[in-house]
């Protein structure tokens, strides 16, 4: 066969992210790993580290020259990381597959404290994240935060070096870093909920290529799969991105599908709350009708980032 090329990021994560899936693909369909090559490009995102990602230009940063690459066949498929993924893609890309979801919390990482709660007063947290600055504010409005951009262990290193007292990262990173050890404290997900299809890979694929999208749906996970269409249904109807601290959280138990979403002010001192379940063969239906509800009841200052 010819050689199948995955588009992804360079860091240490997305590498491992892209290996995994090439792991699967070549399990699934019995090709070789020489068979099928990963290609390391550079983004917006990685380029840019003197901002915020919402200053930097928001959801898109770290997927525009991958999604390029893979419209003009330099690639077939583009592996990422989903909360990274424009709620609405380029026109002949479509999300062909996520393999089984991580764990979608956000980890707590101190030099100074065993928990974000027992922080000093006015410590520093270092994240690029609106919406973890959000929460960790509606929690400990006295903390101050600070930028704090680049790959998982330039964060960690960073902070260790003094940069800021704390971080917050998401779970599944360190997971497929091998790095849970450096975790203070995994955060509870009703207190302090995930980013929109946190912990999930998303793989893209030309709309018009059936062959490659024929490979990935060996691959894909069925719930994660749902999950992640809920979610970005939510994240579309609030007309969601960086800019805005969005939070949602899609889950099938004993074959329901439920979803929990939040808004929240930067200051983290308003916000609101919606749930929603139903079947999961209604998944976007049931993340359009959560944003829709919840555009309708945002405190003001929640979505205009």
């Amino acid at each position: 066969m010819t050689k199948l090329r995955i588009g992804t990021r360079g860091s240490p994560l997305a590498l491992a992210q892209a290996t995994a899936v090439r792991a699967a693909l070549g399990k699934a369909h019995r090709i070789a790993a020489d068979d099928i090559e990963i290609v390391a490009l550079k983004t917006t995102g990685d380029m840019e580290r003197e901002r915020s990602f919402a200053e930097s230009g928001g959801k898109g940063i770290f997927t525009k020259e991958i999604d390029e690459a893979l419209l003009s066949g330099q690639v077939d498929l583009a592996v990422h990381s989903a909360k990274d993924v424009q709620t609405i893609l380029p026109e002949g890309l479509v999300i062909a597959a996520a393999p089984p979801r991580a764990d979608p919390r956000d980890a707590f990482l101190s030099t100074k404290a065993k928990s974000l709660e027992t922080l000093p007063r006015g410590a520093k947290l270092g994240t690029a994240s609106v919406r973890r600055q959000a929460l960790a504010l509606r929690l400990r409005p006295d903390l101050q935060i600070s930028l704090l951009r680049g790959n998982v262990q330039t964060r960690m290193d960073k902070m260790k070096a003094g940069e800021c007292d704390a971080t917050i990262l998401a779970y599944a990173g360190l997971q497929r870093l091998g790095l849970t050890a450096h975790a203070t404290q995994v955060l509870d997900p009703m207190r302090y909920p995930p980013a929109v299809a946190q912990g999930i890979i998303a793989i893209e694929a030309r709309s018009d290529d059936r062959k490659t999208k024929a490979l990935l749906s060996a691959i894909t996970h069925a719930e994660s799969f749902a999950a992640l269409v809920t979610e970005r249904a939510f994240l579309l109807a609030l007309d969601g991105s960086c800019r805005a601290p969005i939070a949602g959280h899609a889950k099938i138990e004993r074959g329901r599908l439920r979803f929990v979403g939040l808004v929240i002010t930067p200051t983290g001192r308003d916000f609101a709350g919606v749930s929603h379940e139903g079947n999961i063969r209604d998944a976007e239906r049931i993340g359009r009708e959560a944003g829709e509800y919840l555009l309708a009841r945002a405190p003001a200052g929640a979505l205009t980032g």
